[in-house]
């Protein structure tokens, strides 16, 4: 089987993937780690804003509103 890597932004509604790395500046990187973003997590996209920006996550057990410029940074394989 091939695992497609793609940005976290790109995921399709319900689509579930887990986290390879974190790319960005380095305040970005870090502030999405805090927020529980780190390799290995698995991440689903629950639902787009209307207009698409903010997405909400479900990661860790809670949900997590992110700005898609920074999903963009966050390397996911399919789950």
């Amino acid at each position: 089987m091939i695992s497609l890597k793609r940005a976290l932004a790109d995921l399709s509604i319900g689509e579930t993937g887990r986290i390879l790395r974190v790319e960005g500046p380095a305040a970005i990187r870090n502030r999405l780690r805090e927020m529980g973003l780190t390799v290995g997590v698995l991440v689903r996209l629950v639902r787009t804003a209307p207009f698409g920006d903010p997405i909400e996550l479900h990661l860790r057990g809670y949900r997590l509103s992110l700005r898609r410029a920074e999903a963009a940074g966050v390397i996911v394989e399919g789950a």
